[in-house]
């Protein structure tokens, strides 16, 4: 079975009937009403959306059981995720960034870099965090100049170092 896919994240509290700010990350929106109930990342938390509207630049959420501010002021901060499998399929290029953990890490030679560990997104863009076999891990933006190639049949993504990192000698240019 594949691993839960976060689709959104509950922000501060709304109102004083319960209602919360909701951070979607979904193509559209709201989308994440149709998937039915959204659940915690280790699955001990499930909650059902009951009311959503748009708001500026984020989601209000009523959820089924949560009907004052103290209630929602402590769902604040969480991640809410559904099973891979109730997700729409993918267009060919596409992929959900859930799909490319485990992959192996390559670069253009083919040469091991290590494993896919997570993709982050700090609010500064998309970060790959690749784990080599030995040594720190490694955090580099997710754009198509660094991650050129997602090869989910193969198994693996092509990952173009900057050159400090793969340890060549800067040139002293400033």
């Amino acid at each position: 079975m594949a691993a839960p896919v976060c689709v959104a994240r509950i922000g501060a509290a709304h109102g004083v009937r319960g209602a919360v700010k909701l951070w979607t990350f979904t193509e559209d929106p709201l989308a994440v009403q149709r998937y039915g109930p959204l659940l915690t990342k280790d699955g001990a938390r499930s909650f059902e959306i009951a009311h959503l509207r748009e708001a500026k630049d984020h989601l209000v959420a009523t959820f089924k059981g949560i009907a004052t501010r103290n209630d929602a002021e402590k769902l604040n901060g969480i991640e809410l995720y559904v099973p891979r499998e109730k997700l729409p399929e993918t267009d060919d290029g596409e992929y959900y960034y859930a799909d490319l953990i485990g992959l192996a890490a390559v670069n253009a030679e083919d040469e091991p870099i290590g494993r896919v560990i997570a993709i982050h997104n700090f609010g500064a863009g998309d970060i790959i965090e690749i784990a080599p076999p030995k040594g720190a891990t490694l955090l580099l933006p997710f754009t198509n100049a660094v991650v050129p190639t997602v090869d989910i049949a193969g198994g693996r993504v092509v990952i173009e170092l900057p050159q400090e990192i793969e340890g060549d000698e800067p040139d002293g240019d400033c």
